[in-house]
């Protein structure tokens, strides 16, 4: 398989020194179940204010990238893009530099399949194998330990890192090679997208014929067209409640690597292209901080014109 090394682990043990790179929303919360379950923790982050939460909780703060490699042979990455990914692990004082052969980068980040291929061959250059484990769960799956985890990769380094792993996640499952769970990501953000398109037309439906959109969604709820986004996200479109979670900006980004991903392999999406152009609207208009279920009120406003 991809990026397949010798000298992996059966599975690194409560002894093991991880590290933890990108301390944003989501890498905080993984970081801290890290910490809760004892794991000895080394971090790098840029910015005191992201760094010092975790420090003051007992992890140790390395200067550089690089430092966190030579300390752990196990090291995680939550990153926002391609470029924040390839500039940690190759750019000056890299994590590159300091890892070595033998060692498995776990990156939870959202980027692109293609991009997880490149940087697995280069890492196994040097002995070093590459997950892509994308995470699906939100902040609040981050902080309280119950992501779903879909990763790319050797099965040995996959097993090896399960239970670590499982600190911060209640689902991990092996998809396939290098690139593979990111794929399974974009699947999983095109299908939420069109999901809450439909949930948000629902709405609209049932507001335009002086129906309670609250009494619909129950009864929704209790047939066929019950989901998790009716669940979630429909009570958050009819009360207007779009505090992130999970900002537009983000869900906008992830479906463009998932056109990208679609175009490159030469399928057409539909719906993805229609949420994506809803998505930039709504981030174009000042809304791209907001929980991307705002996207559901957009569809209200060009329901209601």
């Amino acid at each position: 398989m991809a990026g397949s090394t010798p000298g992996i682990p059966p599975a690194f043990g409560r002894d093991t020194a991880v590290g933890f790179i990108g301390l944003g929303i989501m890498g905080s919360g993984m970081a801290h179940c890290l910490l809760r379950a004892g794991y000895a923790l080394q971090v790098f982050a840029r910015r005191d204010e992201a760094a010092q939460p975790l420090v003051q909780a007992g992890a140790q703060r390395a200067a550089t990238a690089a430092d966190v490699g030579r300390a752990c042979p196990l090291v995680f990455l939550c990153l926002s893009d391609d470029a924040a990914v390839e500039e940690v692990l190759f750019g000056p004082q890299g994590l590159a530099q300091g890892l070595a052969a033998g060692s498995i980068v776990v990156d939870t980040s959202t980027i692109a399949a293609s991009s997880e291929r490149r940087f697995s061959q280069r890492l196994a250059a040097q002995g070093v194998t590459l997950l892509d484990a994308p995470i699906s769960g939100g902040q609040q799956g981050a902080e309280s330990g119950t992501l779903a985890c879909m990763v790319g990769g050797p099965a040995t380094a996959v097993e090896a890192c399960r239970g670590v792993m499982s600190t911060f996640c209640k689902a991990i499952t092996h998809v396939g090679d290098v690139g593979a769970g990111q794929t399974v990501k974009s699947c999983n953000q095109v299908a939420v997208a069109g999901a809450l398109l439909g949930v948000a037309d629902a709405i609209a439906l049932a507001k335009s014929q002086g129906v309670d959109p609250r009494v619909m969604r129950e009864v929704l709820l209790g047939g066929t067209a019950r989901s998790f986004v009716l669940e979630k996200h429909g009570e958050r479109v009819i009360a207007g409640d779009f505090k992130p979670g999970f900002r537009a900006r983000l869900m906008r980004k992830d479906l463009r690597i998932a056109l990208e991903t679609a175009r490159q392999g030469g399928a057409k999406l539909q719906g993805a292209v229609l949420a994506e152009q809803l998505l930039s609207e709504l981030c174009d208009g000042g809304r791209g901080e907001l929980d991307w279920a705002a996207l559901g009120a957009l569809v209200q406003e060009k329901a209601a014109r």
